[in-house]
């Protein structure tokens, strides 16, 4: 058995300029949202390549892409690795898709050395993990964890009223594959931190030991459409000048429990005329921490400013929670081989808490799984400016093959 296996860098790196192609933007970075035509065009690319190293690639009712290679003893659950395709409207080049592309140079490297497994391993590409298109986040992960049932997420609309279930369909990657009925022994993601600690602390990589708590909220609050000019200040019922207070209430949350955070970031404002006073606005929140008892203090006070402030405008709203992703802690197993392969590898490390959600938040729900970080430039993520270098990239998916197979060495 080869003890030292290598990934080929240019070759990672390659591919993640390839991909980028696939919804590239005129400032350098990726539109592919989720079951749109460029999503359909890196899926097919994605499994003509896992195909090319004699996986079997299958796919749920979901969405959800599975390339298995066989290994040893098929009777054992495979080991996976993988992330996500989609991005952001003005995504990056690396968000999601490193954990992927990082995945398969790992499989790439172990098909051309003739490395054979234990266990089977496979490539998971997960459907909708942004929920910029389809809200949740981590929509088919969520289905594949039992969170959520397939039906809810075929009921999913975008903002224009088009269906989940249309779009996967539409596309061909809709599967027969029960959500879920796809078993495997442990999950490893390799992903970009999306926040500036590793590269802060000169570290090459983050041993991610959980993910914090996360609530997402949408709001609308209702005024009365008025003319600008005929309408005295004192008269207005203003929708926008609402939303605007409780925008700051739910900063001030944020400030108050560090290091939660608190953000409001999507914002629609009705009629939109210059000379119309706001009757309406929709917006969401999204609140997070790594303590599940101060999450709910943070509901609390954001929702005690909606009773204090709005009503007092002579404005009306209604609110919700549409996503609720409690607080993760990853298998302390895994964790371990992260370390190792770090080590192995020979790169400064740190453990650390995930700030961003993941589906492998979902996933430590039904399988014991981790997460490997690599730095990403300024900590910048969700931009068409998201950097992460070609060395950094490396270092996360040779990273990634030695803690797979490390965690394969332990099964013999």
């Amino acid at each position: 058995m080869l003890t030292n296996l290598n990934i080929n860098p240019q070759r990672l790196w390659d591919s993640l300029m390839e991909t980028a192609k696939f919804g590239g933007t005129v400032k350098g970075g990726i539109k592919r949202l989720t079951l749109s035509d460029e999503d359909k065009k890196v899926r097919d690319w994605f499994k003509a390549q896992c195909e090319a190293l004699g996986c079997t690639v299958t796919v749920d009712e979901v969405g959800n892409m599975f390339a298995v290679r066989p290994g040893r003893n098929n009777e054992l659950p495979p080991i996976a690795m993988g992330s996500h395709l989609d991005t952001q409207p003005t995504g990056g080049k690396f968000d999601g898709v490193l954990g992927v592309l990082g995945a398969l140079e790992a499989m790439r490297t172990m098909h051309e050395q003739g490395y054979e497994t234990n266990a089977p391993v496979e490539i998971v590409n997960w459907t909708n993990e942004e929920g910029s298109r389809y809200a949740p986040a981590m929509l088919a992960s969520g289905v594949f964890a039992g969170v959520f049932t397939p039906q809810y997420a075929y009921e999913r609309t975008d903002r224009d009223g088009v269906t989940f279930l249309d779009e996967l369909e539409r596309i061909g990657y809709r599967g027969v594959e029960k959500a879920g009925a796809h078993k495997f022994q442990a999950m490893f993601e390799l992903h970009i931190e999306q926040g500036p600690i590793l590269e802060d602390e000169k570290k090459m990589i983050g041993v991610v030991t959980g993910v914090q708590g996360m609530r997402w909220y949408e709001v609308t609050v209702t005024g009365q459409d008025a003319h600008t000019g005929a309408t005295p200040m004192y008269l207005r019922k203003n929708a926008l000048l609402g939303a605007a207070r409780i925008i700051e209430a739910v900063d001030a949350v944020g400030q108050k429990h560090q290091p939660g955070v608190a953000t409001v970031g999507l914002i629609e404002n009705k009629p939109n005329s210059r000379n119309v006073v706001p009757g309406e606005v929709f917006f969401t929140i999204d609140l997070r921490h790594p303590d599940e008892e101060v999450l709910e203090v943070m509901e609390k006070e954001f929702r005690a400013a909606l009773e204090d402030i709005l009503p007092a405008m002579k404005l009306i709203y209604d609110e919700k929670r549409i996503w609720n992703s409690p607080a993760v802690k990853f298998a302390p197993e895994l964790i371990e081989c992260v370390e190792h392969g770090a080590e192995k590898a020979g790169f400064a490390m740190r453990k650390m808490v995930s700030g961003a959600g993941h589906d492998a938040a979902y996933i430590a729900r039904v399988a014991p799984t981790t997460m490997i970080f690599v730095p990403c430039e300024g900590g910048l993520s969700h931009n068409e400016g998201e950097s992460t270098s070609f060395d950094e990239c490396a270092a996360g998916a040779q990273v990634l093959l030695n803690a797979v197979i490390e965690h394969d060495r332990r099964l013999a």
